[in-house]
């Protein structure tokens, strides 16, 4: 038996866990109809089959139609419900992995015009800042049907096989309820600490006279909302102590912070660039101080930092959820002492943040995460050996060569730079950003392991592809900074690029002109602030930074408000005109005809790029499908017909930027789905 600490059993009340590592409750957005069907299922049954000892489902399920779902929860209080959990459930079981969910009601935390437009509730009138919902003050009749509603919906859990449940209370509603912050209630539910626990002691005891002694019963808190008027860690603890003495509750969950706004979300689950396990110290003081078996999980995302959370006692079972995410093999390597070969999460927080946008929970650099019933975590061997030629080595021809070497296919890049990396080497150079680097060096590592040779300082020419004889060729050159964009005076304005690169020195009075709205624009304008220049970030939409997102916005705002900074959204760059030392920009709006100019020393440019494709455009004419995709079998993941030219040399596919500005993700999708076949 394996001496590592992380595989070692745990025994929660009647129930064995197989190892000490878990999946924290979250909520992936992938139900549909708001119930857990094929590809809810499929996500958490490959995390099963590759021996993690427990996950958790939804973050959170609905109890209530009036905590509607905002990040399209599962609806757990429909009765239909149960049969997509049984499935579910026992998919998970079949690999020895127990399965819980996480149960919530909303309150303030969702908005009134989402399902059936019912008035969000809450202990007080106060709106929560991220979702603006002015809730209604709870009334005695709202708490008594809210409190059924929760045993209703554990047992429907237990009826669906579920080993257990998870009661949320931190931003949402019970929390909202203990926070002087948030609860204005007079009588038996406000004011004294007794008072403010009392709906959710009334709520353990529907559910344990619902589900029985056996079943089990835990709760995820904030035992300190780190919140001015919030919850102290005194009263948290005061909380965590009371929930042990009423006997009913089988494991504490434990968080520190407030998710009321971004920021504070983004504390709570902190993004790249901020440290790794920030409150796992206090979690370890909480289960000390109180004696319940002790879950928590907050950017733990390597194994060394899980091993030590358990080694030291800190927790019972350690939650490697984003991890997981990014490699959910991450167990089975572990076992097979593989660690090297994990596919590291590196905080992009890709996943969360398009949640929280109305989107669904995708890795940035894992693209069958929530795509597992159609885009393989493990690539089976071909039947007939290749030969591929990649040309370019960013993260869509990395990803290229690593699929095709899995394959067993002979695999040569050949690249212009001298290292690999392209855009994500650029990004990296940022101090908050270098974790993405491991999307390169990961894939680096897995394709020496697989002898891809590689050619460096290599500017390849359809010559030299032609001249290996390749079956399949995939270019993947990716784009250059598009900076031609003003009706006027391109030649004045440098790329974001060139900023980040160090290739242009900072003015002293700057404008970021972001078309974009990635991460290029903020990187090059906290380069230029932190030099003490006079920056604007000029944005033609009504939203600042849009695909940067919530909480990957955090931490610019907090680096980029304490300087001279001027954030400007609605207005558009026309044109730069020189002015002595200085630019004239001329800047308009798309809402009116107004005009006015501004000087500048320097105008920065960010709009994306224009692909490379010259070479692909040489090599078409060589090509069995002649450079074509066929789109029906790219979305379903299915082999790509090539008979489109007979007298074609080889199948050739492009790939990433080198089609169109996107994404580290789309580039890495590209790849995925069209090498896994190949």
């Amino acid at each position: 038996m394996s001496k590592d600490p992380l595989l070692q059993p745990y025994r929660l009340k009647h129930l064995t866990l197989k190892n000490r590592i878990m999946i924290t409750s979250h909520e992936p957005a992938y139900p549909e109809d708001g119930m857990p069907k094929d590809r809810y299922r499929a996500y958490h049954e490959v995390r099963a089959k590759a021996g993690v000892a427990m996950t958790m489902t939804a973050g959170s399920a609905a109890v209530s139609r009036n905590s509607p779902p905002v990040f399209n929860n599962i609806l757990a209080y429909k009765d239909e419900v149960v049969p997509w959990v049984k499935r579910l459930t026992d998919a998970c079981h079949d690999h020895g992995c127990a399965v819980m969910i996480q149960l919530t009601h909303l309150g303030r935390r969702t908005h009134w015009n989402k399902g059936d437009w019912l008035p969000a509730v809450s202990a007080g009138h106060e709106r929560e800042a991220a979702h603006r919902a002015f809730p209604k003050q709870v009334e005695d009749w709202d708490i008594q049907r809210i409190v059924q509603d929760y045993a209703d919906a554990a047992e429907r859990m237990q009826a669906g096989g579920m080993d257990g449940i998870e009661l949320q209370a931190y931003g949402h509603l019970m929390d909202q309820f203990w926070s002087p912050a948030t609860n204005t209630l007079d009588g038996p539910y406000g004011g004294s600490l007794d008072n403010r626990m009392r709906f959710s002691l009334e709520v353990i005891s529907a559910v344990r006279e619902r589900v029985g002694t056996d079943f089990i019963v835990g709760i995820r808190f904030t035992a300190d909302e780190d919140l001015e008027g919030g919850l102290s860690a005194e009263e948290g603890l005061k909380i965590a102590k009371r929930l042990k003495e009423t006997g009913q509750i089988d494991f504490l969950n434990v968080i520190r912070g407030h998710i009321d706004t971004d920021p504070g979300l983004t504390d709570v689950i902190p993004v790249q660039g901020m440290p790794n396990a920030p409150h796992l110290d206090f979690a370890g003081m909480i289960r000390k101080e109180v004696g319940l078996p002790t879950f928590h999980a907050a950017k733990i995302p390597d194994v060394a930092t899980a091993r030590h959370a358990i080694a030291e006692g800190l927790l019972d079972m350690v939650g490697m959820t984003r991890a997981h995410m990014a490699d959910p093999l991450l167990v089975k390597k572990i076992a097979e002492r593989r660690e090297e070969d994990i596919r590291p999460c590196v905080g992009a927080t890709y996943c969360l943040d398009r949640i929280y946008q109305a989107g669904d929970a995708l890795c940035i650099h894992n693209a069958a995460t929530g795509r597992e019933l159609t885009m393989p975590h493990e690539i089976d061997a071909a039947t007939n050996k290749k030969k591929v030629a990649v040309i370019g080595a960013g993260p869509a021809g990395m990803e290229a060569a690593r699929v095709a070497a899995e394959r067993g296919h002979d695999v040569i890049v050949f690249e212009a730079a001298p290292d690999a990396g392209g855009q994500v080497r650029l990004t990296a150079r940022s101090e908050r950003r270098r974790e993405m680097m491991s999307i390169i060096d990961w894939r680096m590592e897995q394709c020496l392991k697989r002898n891809v040779v590689f050619r460096f300082n290599s500017f390849a020419e359809a010559d030299d592809i032609c001249v290996e004889n390749p079956d399949v060729v995939v270019v993947a050159t990716g784009g250059l900074p598009h900076t031609d964009v003003l009706h006027e005076g391109n030649d004045l304005a440098v790329s974001s690029w060139d900023i980040i690169a160090g290739d242009v020195k900072p003015g002293r009075r700057v404008l970021v002109y972001d078309d974009a709205g990635d991460h290029a624009a903020l990187q090059a304008a906290e380069i230029a602030a932190k030099t003490g220049a006079h920056v604007e970030i000029m944005n033609p939409d009504r939203s600042f930074a849009p695909d940067v997102m919530a909480m990957n916005l955090v931490p610019y705002l907090r680096a980029l408000q304490d300087r001279d900074v001027r954030f400007t959204v609605t207005y558009r760059l026309k044109a730069a005109k020189r002015s002595g030392n200085m630019i004239t920009a001329v800047i308009g709006t798309d809402y009116s005809n107004h005009t006015e100019t501004r000087e500048f020393d320097q105008i920065v440019v960010n709009h994306g790029t224009i692909p490379m494709d010259e070479l692909y455009f040489k090599l078409k004419p060589k090509s069995k499908n002649l450079g074509a995709i066929n789109q029906e079998a790219l979305i379903f993941g299915r082999p790509q017909p090539l008979g489109a030219n007979p007298d074609g040399q080889f199948a050739l596919f492009r790939i990433g930027d080198a089609v169109s500005a996107r994404n580290t993700h789309a580039a890495i999708y590209d790849a995925l789905r069209l090498l896994k076949d190949i």
